[in-house]
Parts: structure tokens; C-alpha cells; sequence
């Protein structure tokens, strides 16, 4: 909103020559990042106050860590005071006829009233399951396969109307799966040359994975204070740089990375995203002062999934993201082991002591806050690793 009001401004009075900083995408970035923090701490104890008066507080198994079960009452659905603030400082920032912002946007506004609905259900009307499996995979593959079929279209593209020429050419050709350009392949990193050609419906399906995938990760990494939310900063604020650079013909092809334009504006999403992330953190951290729930870390992840289809970077985000990848394999892992076992042998077995991997480690000995920075540390570490695959090929 803000760049339009700012080349309007310029237009009737050219002598304001200082309105042109707002053009440049770093700058927005900068003052993204910077509105959705004080928005975040500003509205912080307001939100919080709001949680406790309506005793919307975390239920704690009986079953789960007995450390945590002191945090019983402590407000959640925190994850709404990260969504505003991202929503607006990216609503202010970011040029309105980018179309990718438009779908990050809504994916990930999509995948927070899921969780809120969940996270309603479970604390204001008492139901400890909250949204049924089944309810919550249904919406949550719905949001995720349109979002793949909109962008399976839209990589090449520059225009909806194109998006939606190119889908009727494709309906035309009998649903052809060779029909995608080269930029939307699945590019390996550290390779200069490696790249796989999905087709249509091999984008689809790789794209709904990991929409959805990195969605459900981050929300069973959401289980110590301010656990998952930092791991989401770095990771995002590293996807940001990777939209920068592709949407940059010159930064993209110097990189040997496909240009994907418009794709730059996204780091004006990261960066709200960062800014609102960091303001959370502020009150997340041990000792929590609220929890995110389901309605941020649903949505926060299924953001970050949406950013790394767009910008061609599926494996790097699964390198950054390893502490999330390795949380939803445990429970993965554990939860088959224990099937197979009770089903072989008649009792259920694990393979961990406890699911997700930072209750194991809990269970292990290590206390609350070293399992967070030891995880934030290997989250640095992957990030950047991650980026190295900028020069590396």
C-alpha cells in the first residue's frame, strides 16, 4: 500500500525525490521487519491479557513431560498476535499487484484458521481433540492442492491472465504432464547442472507435500518455549534472501538459479515474518508468557513451504528446516515402530523414549532451555548451510 501511496505522492509533486527509497525492496524489507516487531510488542501484553481473560489456557496431557505440567492455564493461541502483525506490516509494505505475496498470504492466513478452529476447540469448548484428524488433513490438503495447481502455473509466469491461459492450454492438451518450463524442475543444490523434471503433476504433488509437510512439522516442533519460533525466524529470513536473489535476473542467472519474477517482493513477507516471529519471541520465551498454538504453527509453517515451492528450493528448505524435518520424523517413526511391534509381539515398543525428538532428549536429562538453543544452534548452523548453496554449485 505504501509504495503505491508513495509513487502517487511522487507523481504530483516530482520534487519529492526522497519518496523513491520507497521502491527499493530492501528498504521495505527493512521497515517490514521493524513495523511487525513493534506491532508485536506493542499489542503483546494486549493479546495476553485478552488470552488469560477468557481462560483460554494450554491443556497439558497427564501422559506428557511432568515438568511442564506447571505451565497448565498459560495462555495460547498466541500464534493470532504473530498473523496480525505479519498481515499488516505486510499489507503496508509490500506492492499489492504481486500475486505470489497474494498466495503465501492466503495459504498461510488459510492454515491459521485451521489451527485456530483446533485450538477453539480443544481450550474454549473443552473437547481434547480438537478438529478430528480426518477434519484437519481434509482442509489443510484442500488449501495445499490449490495453492500447488495455482503456482504450477504461475513459476513462468507473470500475469493471472497468463496463469490462466496456460491452464486451459493445458486442459486442452488432454492434461499433458510434460508441460512446465525448466525453471519449475526440482533443482539439487551444490549441483550446477542436477535438476529433475517433475512435470505437472509431479509439481502438484511435490508442492503439496511440502506445503503441508512443513506445516504439521512445525507444529510438532511447537512443544518447549520458544522452541519452534526461532528456528521459523532464521529459516524464513533465509528463504527471504533466496526470493531476493531470484527475482533478480542479474543476482539469478550470475547463481545459475532460475529468475522467477515478482518473486523478489516476498522478502517482504519474510521479513514481516521475522519481525513479527522475533516480537513473539519476546514473551515465548522460557518462561513463556503465552504458547503459539496451532493457529501459528500451522500457519507459519505451511508459510515457509509455500516460499520454498515459489523460489524452487524444496531440498534447501528441508536443510534449513532439519530440526523441523527430524522432529516430524521421530514421531513418524516412533509411532510406526510402536504399531508394528504391538502388532508382532502384542506390546508396543519405541524406538525413542519419548515423541516428538526434543522430549527425548528431555527424558534424557537435558533441561528445557538447553534442548531450545542447542536447537536453535543446529538451526544456524543448517541456515547456513543452506545459503551456501547460493555460490557452492
Amino acid at each position: 500500500m505504501l509504495p503505491s501511496l508513495a509513487a502517487l505522492l511522487q507523481n504530483m509533486y516530482p520534487e519529492w525525490g526522497f519518496l523513491r527509497v520507497f521502491q527499493y525492496i530492501t528498504f521495505r524489507a527493512v521497515m517490514a521487519a521493524m513495523t511487525a516487531l513493534l506491532l508485536g510488542l506493542a499489542l503483546g501484553p494486549v493479546v495476553i491479557r485478552r488470552l488469560t481473560e477468557l481462560k483460554i489456557g494450554q491443556p497439558i496431557r497427564e501422559y506428557g513431560m511432568q515438568t511442564h505440567l506447571a505451565k497448565r492455564g498459560t495462555p495460547t493461541m498466541g500464534g493470532a498476535l504473530i498473523l496480525l502483525s505479519i498481515a499488516i506490516s505486510t499489507l503496508l509494505w509490500f506492492d499489492w499487484s504481486n500475486r505470489f505475496v497474494w498466495v503465501v498470504m492466503i495459504v498461510t492466513m488459510g492454515f491459521g484458521a485451521i489451527g485456530w478452529v483446533d485450538d477453539w476447540r480443544k481450550v474454549v469448548l473443552k473437547d481434547p481433540e480438537g478438529m478430528r484428524s480426518r477434519e484437519k488433513y481434509f482442509w489443510q490438503s484442500l488449501i495445499g492442492l490449490v495453492a500447488a495447481f495455482y503456482l504450477a502455473f504461475s513459476v513462468s509466469e507473470t500475469s493471472n491472465l497468463r496463469v490462466l491461459e496456460l491452464f486451459i492450454n493445458w486442459v486442452r492438451s488432454g492434461f499433458s504432464n510434460d508441460f512446465l518450463p525448466p525453471k519449475a524442475d526440482l533443482i539439487v543444490p551444490f549441483f550446477k547442472t542436477v535438476s529433475y523434471p517433475l512435470g505437472v503433476f509431479g509439481f502438484i504433488a511435490l508442492t503439496y507435500i511440502v506445503i503441508v509437510g512443513s506445516s504439521n512439522a512445525v507444529n510438532l516442533t511447537d512443544g518447549l518455549d520458544g522452541l519452534a519460533i526461532m528456528p521459523v525466524v532464521m529459516v524464513g529470513s533465509a528463504l527471504g534472501l533466496f526470493c531476493y536473489v531470484t527475482g533478480s535476473k542479474v543476482f539469478a542467472n550470475y547463481l545459475l538459479l532460475p529468475h522467477i519474477p515478482g518473486a523478489g517482493e516476498l522478502l517482504i513477507f519474510c521479513a514481516a515474518m521475522s519481525g513479527a516471529g522475533l516480537a513473539f519471541l519476546w514473551f515465548n520465551a522460557y518462561p513463556a508468557e503465552v504458547f503459539m498454538g496451532d493457529v501459528g504453527a500451522l500457519a507459519l509453517g505451511g508459510a515457509l513451504g509455500t516460499i520454498a515451492v515459489i523460489v524452487r528450493q524444496e531440498i534447501v528448505l528441508a536443510v534449513m528446516g532439519g530440526v523441523f524435518v527430524l522432529e516430524a520424523l521421530s514421531v513418524m517413526v516412533q509411532v510406526s515402530w510402536f504399531k508394528y511391534t504391538k502388532k508382532k509381539y502384542g506390546e508396543g515398543r519405541r524406538v525413542l523414549l519419548m515423541a516428538p525428538l526434543h522430549h527425548h532428549f528431555e527424558k534424557s536429562g537435558w533441561k528445557e532451555t538447553q534442548v531450545v538453543v542447542r536447537f536453535w544452534i543446529i538451526t544456524m548452523l543448517l541456515c547456513l548451510l543452506g545459503l551456501s548453496t547460493l555460490k557452492l554449485r
